[in-house]
């Protein structure tokens, strides 16, 4: 009798790991049902069965390794293997042969629980930053309420499947194991519809649209998600209905730009507003007392603001969805050339251009300092 390391092809100080990669990828190779039933391919793989079964025993496989075969025979004068091989491969290959040795998931003639169903919802930045209630219109799978989610016509009901005797599960002796699959004829429901309601087909559920109403919380952010608990699918025979996921998307705004809890927005400000300093109004997503009744906000510009200069007002940004927090208004501001000017304008601005200096133009004048030092190099002045 061949050695059980040598049937598996691994050493005699191999683990738990090794010895059931070895023995899922020679079980695959020799499996009977991948070799045309060729009785040399059986036998073949009722040896690796017989090697795994004794190996994979913490106490047979001590006992193996102490006396041999001698020490796992039990006195069956035929090798230590005497149980069933569904079991071993419901613990091995319960992802690879999973329906047919019974290791997957097994259909249930019993309430099942509904689908999930996912819902795209966009929002705007306003019902983002205040918070909203929105109404929705959910296609789901609903009880039929003709037949009461049978299945079967007004007046009968659904019948025992005779082939399975209403388990869902059928089982098949092939060689010296039994196969055991879903029943072919009813589905692995265990049980038949012989006259179905029109109603829903005999599905015992409809697709109808649903209205629902959604909370949005304010301070949501864009890619949030929100879970409605059992608004989902229904579930076949009475079991609970699955959940809604809805996923929401904030709508670019026109004026703003969303930075975590911060809102940033440019606003134009005049040249001589900018040059002698003043105040502009900014927009402003809080309302009422805070922006004086308006969506406005005062900004004071400083004197010689530049493009690119920020104002940050604290606590005029969006809400934080987990606590009291609340993010910044950021206003950039973006000093703006006056166009289509009268005569008497240009001359004033000329006049300004005039008496203006270099303590009136910083930095253009050590732009002009860094400019004819680049060009001295260049020219090599």
């Amino acid at each position: 009798m061949r050695d059980y390391y040598e049937i598996l092809g691994v050493t005699r100080t191999a683990d738990d790991a090794g010895l059931k990669a070895a023995f899922r990828k020679l079980a695959m190779e020799h499996h009977p049902d991948r070799n045309g039933g060729c009785e040399d391919a059986s036998g073949r793989f009722k040896e690796i069965n017989e090697a795994y079964s004794v190996l994979s025993d913490p106490q047979k496989r001590a006992a193996y390794d102490r006396f041999g075969h001698a020490g796992v025979n039990g006195g069956q004068g035929g090798g230590g293997f005497s149980g069933d091989p569904s079991d071993i491969f419901s613990d091995v290959f319960g992802d690879v042969f999973g329906e047919m040795f019974g290791g997957g998931r097994r259909p249930s003639n019993g309430p099942q629980r509904g689908q999930d169903l996912r819902y795209d919802l966009e929002i705007s930045l306003e019902q983002a930053y205040a918070g909203a209630e929105v109404e929705i219109k959910v296609p789901a799978a609903i009880t039929c309420e003709v037949c009461d989610g049978s299945g079967a016509k007004v007046g009968t009901s659904p019948t025992v499947c005779g082939t399975c005797g209403g388990h869902g599960r059928v089982r098949a002796t092939q060689g010296f194991f039994a196969v055991e699959r879903g029943c072919p004829r009813c589905g692995g429901s265990g049980r038949l519809v012989l006259d179905p309601c029109q109603s829903c087909n005999g599905h015992g559920q409809v697709r109808r649209e649903r209205v629902l109403s959604v909370r949005i919380p304010a301070g949501v952010d864009d890619g949030a998600r929100i879970r409605l608990s059992g608004e989902g699918d229904a579930g076949a025979r009475s079991g609970p209905r699955g959940d809604l996921y809805i996923f929401l998307s904030v709508i670019p705004h026109e004026l703003f730009e969303r930075d975590g809890l911060d809102l940033l927005c440019t606003v134009p400000v005049p040249m001589t507003v900018a040059a002698l300093g003043g105040e502009i109004d900014a927009p402003c997503l809080m309302g009422g007392e805070e922006c004086d009744g308006t969506c406005k906000i005062p900004v004071k510009v400083p004197e010689g603001a530049q493009t690119g200069k920020t104002v940050r007002l604290k606590g005029k940004g969006m809400p934080s969805l987990r606590s009291r927090q609340r993010g910044d208004l950021v206003v950039e501001l973006f000093v703006e050339t006056p166009t289509h000017l009268s005569a008497r304008q240009k001359e004033l601005l000329k006049e300004l251009a005039g008496l203006c200096g270099e303590k009136q133009n910083p930095k253009s004048a050590n732009f002009v300092g860094k400019a004819k030092r680049f060009w001295d190099e260049v020219t090599g002045s």
